[in-house]
């Protein structure tokens, strides 16, 4: 996969690595890099040579600070909600990828940083790393669904207070709340962090692996039974020859080799 104006990418062992590379803009989220961001979820789906990504930004200072403000300050109503909908189309690929995709937060996460950050399906964080949707000091809102998942995630009180005030919390007090999963002290001890639990994933059923995603999507969508897409979900499994050579080898007392299939 080549590099794109605004990400790099490299793949190695299966996994896809993007850094957002706007350093000298605190890796600001602009339009070309939504664009580029929708262009590489494109292919990640059909790419059988990657298996997972992880997600981090350029430098030391910020995974990603935000929206480019000099765009948002252009927009009008009528753009505003297509802005809005482009972002949230492209975050929702990313959060609906079968493969799992981790963000590695190496700095402030605001805005639509936080947003990205959130659409993946874990974070690992650098213990400085800051979190925030101060989008209410513009006099706006988030945008990219910043409302929803940070809600779902960190609950109804704290959400609110977050969103009102504008303030960020440290990196400590978002894995208490449930927004990270893990704090390391460093963006290479984070890296490693996140390599060690895809590592881990890579070496179970690829299509059991997309399911779960599913059904745990399933949770947040309020016209979706999740009960009855697990249950869709498991006979899916079943049919598939993961199923046939996971339970063979357990019994057969031997590590499984999944294929996807």
């Amino acid at each position: 996969m080549a590099d794109s104006k605004n990400i790099l990418s490299e793949v190695k062992q299966g996994i896809l690595y993007l850094t957002i590379n706007r350093e000298s803009k605190l890796n600001a989220l602009n339009f070309a890099t939504l664009t580029e961001l929708r262009e590489i979820f494109d292919e990640v789906s059909d790419n059988r040579e990657i298996k997972a990504v992880i997600i981090t930004g350029s430098g030391d200072k910020a995974f990603i600070a935000g929206a480019d403000i000099s765009e948002i300050a252009e927009l009008n109503e009528l753009n505003a909600r297509k802005f809005a909908e482009n972002g949230q189309e492209i975050f929702s690929m990313i959060e609906n990828c079968h493969k799992p995709v981790i963000a590695v937060v190496n700095g402030f996460a605001l805005g639509g940083g936080c947003e990205l950050a959130m659409a993946c399906h874990m974070r690992i964080a650098v213990a400085q790393a800051k979190f925030g949707q101060p989008e209410v000091n513009l006099g706006i809102i988030p945008g990219y669904g910043g409302t929803q998942r940070l809600t779902y995630l960190i609950g109804r009180g704290k959400a609110n207070e977050l969103m009102m005030t504008g303030d960020m919390i440290g990196a400590d007090e978002a894995r208490s709340l449930g927004l990270v999963n893990h704090v390391l002290p460093t963006k290479e001890d984070a890296m490693a962090k996140a390599e060690e639990i895809i590592r881990k994933i890579m070496s179970k059923a690829p299509l059991a692996i997309g399911m779960v995603i599913d059904c745990v999507n399933a949770v947040f969508v309020s016209d979706e039974d999740g009960y009855q897409t697990e249950a869709n979900s498991f006979a899916r499994c079943v049919k598939s020859g993961d199923y046939k050579e996971g339970t063979s080898a357990f019994l057969e007392k031997r590590k499984p080799v999944f294929k996807g299939e």
